[in-house]
This record gives C-alpha cells, structure tokens and sequence, in this order.
C-alpha cells in the first residue's frame, strides 16, 4: 500500500531502493503516528471535516492501534511502504470510509514531522532521566571521597593535587552543562508543525493551535515553510546535544581506563565488572568502558554526519532527509545504554587510599610550597626559583597536606551550587505537560 500511488505501479528495483530500511526505522514512529492521529481527527472534527459517529469511531480504533504498538504487537506488513500507510490500512479496515477520511489537511510531510518531533520528545525524557541519575551518582561519589587525595595531570605530567571529590565534581558539572544544550534540543523539538502540509499550508480552515495543546507542544512552528525546513536542522541540534552528553562519558571512560591501569592503579572494580584475556590469566580488562569511550566517540560524529546529509538541501521536502533516521534513531538506544552502564560502573567503584604517599608524587606539592613562601612575603618569581632549585638539588620536602579554600577547589567543591545548577535545568523540561497531554490524548 502506497498512500501514493493511483493507476501505476513503481518499478521494484525502484521501490526497493526507495524505500530501504524505512520499515525497520518507522517502527520507531509507530505510537507518535497514532498520536498524531488522534490530535489531527479531533481538530478536523471541530472544523466539521469529520463527523461525530466518524470521529468516534476512528478515535476508538486508533486508541486499540496505540495499545497494539504499546504491547509490542504492531508491525509493517510486506509491501506497505511506512508506518503512515499502515497505520491508515489497518484504520481503514477496522472503520471502513472514516478512516479514509483522516488524511484531509494534512500531507506525509507534515505527518512525519509531527512522528518525530514527539518521539524526540519521548528519546530525550528518557535521556535526562538517565543524565539525571549519573549526575547525581557522581556527586554521592565525589562527596563520599572528596577528603583522597590523587595526582592531578597536564600533558599527561604529574603536575599538581586533585582529588576524587574533584574528579567526580567534574564530571557532575559537566553534565550540567550538557543538559543546557539538551534544554535546548528540547524547546526545538517541543513545536508543533502539524497543519503545515506538505509546506505550503492548506485552504482548509485548520486549527493549528488546537493539535499544538493536544499534543503538549509548547507552541507551533509558526511559518509552514519553515516547518518543513526545521527536517534536518531539528535532528542536528538534537545530534549535537547528544555529542556534547557523549563528550563527557567519553572522557570519564578514558579516565577511568587509564586509572584502573596498574601504572596508575588509583581505581579497581569487582572482577565480574571487568574481563579476562585468553592467554593471560592476569588480565582484567575495562571492556565495558572501552566500549563507552568507544561508542560515546561514534555519537560524537552524528552533528557532522547530519549536517553533510543535509548541507545545501534548498527549502522544501527532499527524500535525502529519509536517511537521517538510520543515523540518529540507533544512536539513542547507544547513547541510553552507556548513561546506564557508566552509573552501574560507578556503583561498584573501588578508591585506592593513601595515594599520595607513594614518594614519586613528592614534587606534585612544589606549588603549595612556592605558594607558602609568597604568603611570608617574598615575590613569586623568587619563591618559585628558590624551590626549584631545592627540586633540583634533590632538597625539596612535601607537605603533608593541601589548603584549598577557594570556590570549586579541593577543600571547597561548590557540589551544591552544582545540584542547584542541574536542577534549574531540569525543572525547565515540562514533561508533566507533556504526559498529562499525551494521556488525555489516549485516554478511553
């Protein structure tokens, strides 16, 4: 079934190039197809295009699709194009010439747009639920070890004091910052552009602000031309929300590689969280964060993937946009998979005591030392030759302790103005209005 197609049929060399793996990847789009439905039929409905015994009727039947998709028993029979076509087959044949009726107004373009601006949506709640979750499993960390102490590192030199309060603090904030892009991938996503049909609008008398509170959308996407041109750019502001999520896990993966190796050997984990070697009974391997470094570093290259698919794309639909879901969809599921795996990680790290004490880490203090002598008055640059000199002469003794007092330092790690940071983020992502929408929409 082509929603399509008249009196000819498409060559199927052509049809099955066409359409590739569009099957495969609209089954992601199944429940917010339904949605879109139910919000379209009760606007068109209000504007007399859809009688009240249709409108029941096809409301009914869609509802009885959504349970179907929600439990898993929805799929796109062979030779049905999409999940548009298929979900408006199967309507047909549970509402006969009511469900041929559901399509006024209303094109594949903007029916598309509409599938997936909701299941971004619904990717990106699950997202910040799983952002939330290892934020705040790595502020419980960097407050449970902020008093042990680590080297801290430039050029991959030893070169001042850290500590794990600071190294989990890191990471912590780093995500803070990383939801401020998801915020914004959010608001991008959360316009309606239902009613802007193919591109050009419609001469029926739609009521776009009608389908916009249905469906919990913020507001519209205003101009139908631009809604068609948000295709593209939506998904590579949401791509690049997600890189900045997987910049960060990526380098905590690194971290922790290089931490647990036995050079460093600052970190451990339980033997059943690592892996062994086929010829070395030694070994534990860090697979799983070798694989989060190495997955993160692949979700990384999704903005630049999306913005080469769709650079100098002129205004208007254009089937190249078709493929930009075999890039991104997969990625959700990958980006999910390590927030998830890198807080059950971090659950059962274990933190070496007593680092510093090892002698080779002496010279990791000159600052403080240099720092102690500038505060008994003599200028920097002499303090800062005098204990160099005593380094090079084999002289220099450590301190036994740090004194950091200052904001986002050692001995004052700022962690709640950093929850406090997190959390105006997330209490700006209006899932509630989202879910209550959503909920009236289905509800029997």
């Amino acid at each position: 079934m082509k929603l399509w197609q008249k009196d000819k049929e498409v060559s199927k060399s052509v049809e099955h190039f066409t359409v590739g793996n569009d099957r495969e990847m609209d089954l992601y789009l199944a429940a917010s197809d339904v949605l879109g439905s139910l919000a379209h039929t009760r606007m068109l409905a209000s504007i007399n295009l859809l009688g009240d015994e249709d409108l029941a009727l096809v409301q009914k039947e869609l509802k009885a699709i959504y349970k179907d998709i929600e439990a898993g028993n929805f799929t796109i029979d062979e030779g049905v194009e999409d999940v548009h076509s298929q979900v408006e087959l199967l309507l047909t044949q549970r509402a006969g010439d009511a469900g041929k009726k559901i399509h006024s107004g209303r094109s594949r373009n903007d029916q598309v747009l509409v599938d997936l601006k909701l299941f971004f949506r619904s990717q990106i709640k699950q997202l910040v639920e799983n952002i939330n979750t290892l934020f705040h499993q790595l502020i419980s960390l960097s407050e449970e070890h902020k008093d042990k102490l680590l080297p801290g590192y430039t050029h991959l030199q030893i070169a001042m004091p850290s500590s794990f309060g600071l190294w989990f603090g890191a990471y912590a904030e780093s995500l803070a910052d990383d939801m401020e892009l998801m915020l914004a991938a959010w608001k991008i996503c959360n316009k309606n552009p239902l009613g802007s049909a193919a591109g050009y609008g419609s001469s029926f008398p739609l009521n776009r602000t009608m389908t916009t509170e249905l469906l919990g959308f913020d507001s519209l996407n205003y101009n139908v031309v631009y809604a068609q041109m948000g295709r593209g750019k939506t998904e590579r502001i949401l791509a690049q929300a997600m890189s900045s999520v997987a910049a960060t896990l990526a380098k905590l993966a690194m971290d922790a590689c290089l931490f647990i190796n036995q050079n460093f050997g600052f970190i451990s984990f339980p033997d059943e969280l690592t892996t062994g070697s086929s010829i070395m009974p030694h070994k534990k391997n860090p697979d799983v964060f070798e694989l989060i470094r190495s997955r993160c570093n692949k979700i990384q290259a999704l903005p630049n993937e999306i913005a080469l698919m769709t650079t100098n794309l002129p205004s208007g639909y254009h089937r190249d946009l078709q493929l930009l879901k075999e890039n991104l969809f997969p990625a959700f599921g990958s980006l999910n998979e390590c927030l998830e795996m890198t807080t059950y990680m971090l659950r059962h790290i274990r933190i070496r005591q007593d680092i510093l004490k090892d002698p080779k880490y002496a010279y990791l203090f000159s600052v403080e030392v240099v720092n102690e002598e500038v505060l008994k008055g003599i200028p920097f640059r002499e303090a800062y030759k005098s204990i160099g000199m005593q380094i090079e002469r084999g002289e220099f003794r450590a301190p036994d302790a740090v004194n950091h007092t200052h904001e986002g330092s050692i001995g004052n790690l700022c962690n709640p103005q950093i929850v406090s940071s997190f959390n105006s983020v997330l209490s700006a992502f209006n899932f509630r209005k989202v879910d209550d929408a959503i909920g009236s929409l289905v509800a029997e």
